[in-house]
């Protein structure tokens, strides 16, 4: 037997710990490609965007329906300004931006006014272009809170002039953003509401979030890939039998 061919198949220690520090650094690499370039986890924090996406809901957010800019890189390096390959966003999306006050916090909120557009709210109506938005009335959402209790809040369903048609809430009959001046939104910029109209900060409120200009733009929620209870958190796997919301899972985003 010739041990010396034998002994010589057999990778060394070193070798084998370069190869697999290689292998890691190929998969954080392409992980940092997809991310960039193609699709981006999010999970929903708040309920402002209620009922289209609940606290504890998991989204992939794509990069190049809107184009790219810093903002779509990790940390936003100032690498460039503007964007590029741009593609015209449209009224309705749901969209993840930085918050302009800072450049740094993500915000996931719908996009209603585009440029050029005259926004306005009236008794809680949405008035775009200073004709009122199509809402109906539909049954209550059903919230539920502590010790089994729930708590019932109109809804209603939103018909944008194009037909895109989403639900929202109306919490209060007469909250301080049922009734607004008119906003003109600046070129190169948006106006994002959230659906759950009475409890959202959002570019009605100038001084917090205002208009959002297109460079801060990340991109676009297409799809709900995963979604547990707001108790439970996606590395309790334990709980998942109980907390995963199983109806919601790959629900795309209108």
């Amino acid at each position: 037997m010739d041990l010396d061919s034998t002994e010589s198949t057999v990778p060394k220690r070193g070798e084998s710990l370069r190869e697999t520090i290689k292998t890691v650094v190929y998969a954080v690499l392409i992980a940092l490609v997809i991310r960039t370039v193609a699709y981006e986890p999010f999970n929903i924090p708040s309920g402002s965007m209620l009922p289209t996406l609940l606290i504890g809901d998991y989204v992939f957010v794509a990069k190049f329906p809107y184009g790219y800019s810093r903002h779509s890189l990790p940390l936003s390096p100032p690498v460039f300004d503007g964007r590029i390959v741009e593609d015209p966003v449209e009224r309705g999306d749901i969209a993840v931006f930085k918050l302009p006050k800072d450049n740094a916090t993500d915000y996931i909120k719908r996009i209603i006014g585009l440029p050029g557009d005259r926004i306005q709210v009236i008794d809680g109506v949405l008035h775009i272009n200073d004709a009122p938005v199509k809402r109906e009335q539909v049954e209550d959402f059903v919230q539920p809170e502590v010790r089994g209790m729930y708590h019932r809040v109109r809804q209603y369903r939103e018909t944008l002039p194009d037909g895109r048609s989403y639900l929202t809430l109306d919490l209060q009959p007469r909250s301080m953003a049922d009734n607004t001046n008119v906003y003109v939104v600046p070129a190169g910029h948006y106006f994002a509401m959230g659906d759950n109209r009475d409890d959202s900060t959002d570019s009605r409120f100038l001084a917090h979030v205002g208009f959002i200009p297109a460079e801060n733009l990340v991109g676009r929620a297409d799809v709900i890939f995963f979604s547990v209870n707001g108790d439970t958190r996606f590395w309790q796997v334990w709980k998942w039998p109980w907390a995963i919301r199983f109806r919601r899972l790959f629900d795309t985003l209108g």
